[in-house]
């Protein structure tokens, strides 16, 4: 392995010097917490780099620009609100540090001007660049377990828990982050409770058809067929938003008739079957942008910006992170070559079939009191059709602080600081 040196000269200009990089005091691993990461050696690597030496026989380095942009000590970072507050704009861009010592706290650097900074070991093994030595992502979400319907079995967590303990909300969170989707079983049926329910997640969202919580019938109060005793196919919300809601919430209030049922399909699990059927149609739906709209309400156009977005949505890694799909509110396709709209039509003609394939299908009748919240992002939603009178409840959810709402409740205050 190659092996960085200390620098022991500098130009006479600068007049820098740096302490001899030293070996750990054999207690310094027990003082430190999450990764428990411990380089073996630490010192200057060139006059533009730090180096660490880390157990695992891997060498990193740092800028030391980028290490006094990252100082973190409370002139340079707010210990409350984790804001920066240095200036960047004021660090010379070939900034030096006077010494460089390896301290069981962690790498302690002086700078020029005399001030002082120290990187926890752990955090500087988490944020390493060159290279990268951590497995995953920082603040990656927790890998999802997907889901078939015919098979697919879930506890349901408990209204008093949720209600009266953190615990029973990370539960919640817990099956949301995982499967997609959880029930609350035992909820009193009233829209206010139902509300702070909700509202044990985070804040709700005001949308055109309501200002947080919704209750609704079949009485076409707003131009939508979920106003409607239609039935309604496996589809997501809010495909015309450019962010839809992240969390849905259904609860069924009243019921006197027949059907009904409430259909969920875990879209993640459907893409996951189109690419091994077909990777040339799982790649048209993941290409083709499909534009839609929410324009029933007499002073409503809804459209996203962009105008339009693919069913299937990937980060810059590749990974999927959201199914955009609800063929109800798909705008006219006149953007596509004649070749395109067939390589869509087949791609979407495969795509439905695998939603409504029986065994993909989740079918519950949310008896009054059972409230079911699911990610918006990944589960499809549906509804069998009925007769009679049926009253529901439910609320979006923004997708930001669902996830805010769900990371807060696993990682602790020494967790962030070293995430961040």
């Amino acid at each position: 392995m190659h092996r960085f040196t200390t620098l022991r000269h500098f130009s006479s200009k600068a007049c820098f010097s740096t302490s001899i990089p030293r070996l750990h005091k054999p207690n310094a691993r027990k003082h430190l917490e999450g990764s428990g990461n411990v380089p073996q050696r630490a010192g200057l690597a060139n006059d533009q780099q730090v180096y660490l030496d880390w157990n695992a026989r891997k060498t990193s380095v740092y800028s030391h620009f980028w290490l006094r942009d990252h100082c973190h000590c409370e002139q340079c970072y707010h210990p409350v609100t984790r804001q920066r507050l240095v200036d960047t704009f004021s660090i010379p861009r070939d900034i030096q540090p006077v010494a460089v010592d390896s301290t069981e706290q962690g790498l302690s650097v002086s700078w020029p001007d005399g001030h002082q900074s120290v990187y926890a070991w752990d955090w500087l093994h988490t944020h390493s660049y060159s290279p990268v030595l951590r497995s995953n992502e920082p603040l990656q979400d927790k890998t999802p377990k997907l889901w078939r319907g015919t098979d697919f079995k879930l506890s349901p967590v408990d209204h008093e828990a949720v209600m009266h303990t953190e615990e029973g909300v990370k539960q919640w969170l817990d099956q949301l982050e995982t499967y997609g989707i959880s029930f609350v079983e035992n909820v009193p049926t009233t829209v206010e409770a139902t509300e702070k329910l909700a509202r044990r997640l985070c804040f709700l969202r005001e949308t055109h058809y309501s200002q947080g919580i919704w209750s609704f019938t079949a009485d076409l109060a707003h131009a939508d067929t979920a106003y409607t005793s239609l039935a309604l196919g496996a589809h997501t919300d809010n495909t015309y938003f450019t962010e839809p809601a992240g969390l849905q919430m259904f609860h069924k209030l009243e019921f006197k008739g027949e059907g009904g049922d409430s259909l969920f399909v875990d879209g993640f699990e459907i893409a996951k079957q189109l690419k091994a059927l077909s990777t040339e149609a799982y790649t048209t739906l993941s290409n083709t942008r499909i534009p839609t709209h929410s324009a029933g309400d007499e002073k409503v156009l809804i459209t996203p910006t962009p105008r339009a977005f693919p069913i299937l949505n990937h980060n810059p890694n590749g990974d999927l992170f959201q199914i955009r799909y609800n063929n109800d509110d798909r705008s006219t396709l006149d953007h596509l070559s004649s070749s395109q709209l067939d390589a869509f039509y087949d791609a979407l003609f495969m795509w439905s079939k695998l939603l409504k394939s029986p065994e993909n299908e989740l079918w519950d009748p949310l008896t009054p009191g059972r409230v079911v919240t699911f990610d918006n992002w990944r589960v499809l939603h549906g509804r069998s059709s009925f007769t009679g009178h049926r009253r529901i409840c439910g609320a979006y959810f923004p997708w930001d602080d669902y996830k805010s709402r769900a990371r807060t409740s696993r990682l602790t205050s020494k967790d962030k600081d070293r995430l961040l």
